[in-house]
């Protein structure tokens, strides 16, 4: 097969995915995407070729973007070679690409160090997410401070000045997920 021909059977292999994986029949994302059933079918089944048009309703009816149903499928994008940052007691390890939805970064973190005092924790708009995979994390959120022990997870506004730390003598290792927002505040610490 050409590439364009892996690319067009790609396309509508995604499509028919997506809209079974919302137990849509075809007569359901047709009347979403203003296509016939009939159309709809024949370019699932590669009868047809997809008009641009077709496709922005398409996708827009699946909820989805042209580049996602478009994206290549090759592996060099499946490896995600994590980037390792440390400073003031805390290693950090990149495991999200840049072309991860919605901005979200996912990142592995070991704390050696407690919470910093009030004054040093950070704001920012949206809400911060980890989960304790080792050790203990004290959260600090204003003027408390929460223990979440392994196995637990958090999730916070981040609008209240915040910071994780090590509960104790030993490192903790958590596993957080960040907002563009988030990612961005927490490269300035």
């Amino acid at each position: 097969m050409t590439q364009d021909a892996d690319v067009d059977r790609l396309v509508r292999l995604r499509i028919r995915a997506l809209r079974l994986a919302r137990g849509w029949s075809l007569d359901t994302l047709a009347e979403r995407a203003y296509l016939s059933p009939s159309n709809l079918s024949r370019i699932e089944t590669g009868a047809r070729r997809i008009a641009l048009d077709q496709l922005v309703a398409i996708a827009r009816a699946l909820d989805a973007t042209i580049d996602q149903l478009v994206e290549s499928p090759e592996d060099e994008d499946v490896v995600i070679r994590p980037h390792r940052d440390e400073r003031r007691g805390m290693t950090t390890w990149t495991l999200t690409s840049s072309r991860t939805p919605g901005g979200l970064t996912v990142a592995k973190m070991l704390i050696t160090t407690p919470p910093p005092p009030l004054d040093e924790a950070g704001v920012h708009p949206g809400r911060d997410w980890f989960t304790v995979l080792r050790g203990t994390a004290a959260l600090r959120l204003g003027e408390r401070i929460i223990v979440v022990e392994a196995g637990n997870a958090a999730e916070f506004s981040t609008m209240v000045p915040h910071a994780i730390g090590a509960h104790g003598p030993d490192p903790v290792e958590i596993l957080t997920i960040l907002t563009a927002e988030g990612r961005h505040a927490h490269e300035q610490d």
